[in-house]
């Protein structure tokens, strides 16, 4: 199976405001394949959304290599990185970043505006996943409207529109109360396997946890990978 990410011995280590250093990721090895979920669990502060930041390229490693579909982000530059996380990675957050006094319609679009994408070939697709998670008739409703639940719609309709073969998922049930949560994590994971994704996300839900294929744990920085599911 090809690997979609692959970290080889990545750390991360800030340099922090009294002089010294604190280190967030250390030694981590792990290869994630085409069309599989993962799952990290851990405590706040235990280095989960380090990790996930280095696999979108958000930040650099201090020592060790980040590879998303054989591409050593530490070989590429700012601008590199920013257009390989666009055409391939997908992004989702606890707090969703949608533009409030945007659309329904123009906040799952913006991947496609700034790739400078005409709405003929983005429009039918916007409008399937918009019917996928069940809200067809909010399209041209601003977001500050939404409900929370409906909300994190959008924000991973936004996140799918381009077709990633990578999503990346910060805490996405985090901001949501237990109803909305579970629906929308199992919407997340409905769609990736429908559309084949390889997707790896953060979450402090147990339950949430034992969704994905497989479970990894990371604690103060270092990270093991030792639970696997039967799920696919």
């Amino acid at each position: 199976m090809s690997s979609i990410l692959t970290f080889k011995d990545v750390s991360k280590v800030y340099d922090s405001a009294e002089g010294g250093s604190r280190s967030a990721l250390h030694d981590a090895s792990f290869s994630v394949g085409a069309r599989r979920k993962v799952a990290i669990v851990g405590r706040s502060g235990s280095g989960k959304s380090t990790l996930l930041h280095l696999a979108a390229g958000i930040d650099v490693a201090t020592s060790g290599v980040v590879e998303v579909m054989g591409n050593n982000l530490s070989d590429l530059g700012e601008e590199e990185r920013t257009l390989l996380r666009r055409d391939e990675m997908g992004l989702i957050f606890q707090f969703f970043y949608l533009m409030p006094h945007l659309t329904v319609r123009d906040n799952v679009a913006l991947p496609a505006l700034i790739a400078k994408q005409h709405y003929g070939d983005y429009g039918p697709r916007l409008k399937s996943l918009l019917d996928r998670v069940g809200l067809p008739d909010r399209i041209n409703d601003t977001v500050q409207k939404l409900s929370g639940g409906e909300m994190q719609r959008v924000a991973i309709c936004r996140a799918l529109l381009r077709r990633p073969k990578l999503l990346l998922a910060d805490e996405p049930t985090g901001n949501l109360d237990d109803e909305n949560g579970s629906m929308v994590m199992q919407l997340m994971l409905d769609l990736v396997e429908e559309e084949g994704t390889t997707l790896l996300y953060v979450t402090h839900s147990s339950s949430f946890a034992e969704l994905a294929d497989e479970v990894w744990e990371i604690h103060s920085g270092e990270l093991s990978t030792p639970s696997c599911n039967d799920n696919g």
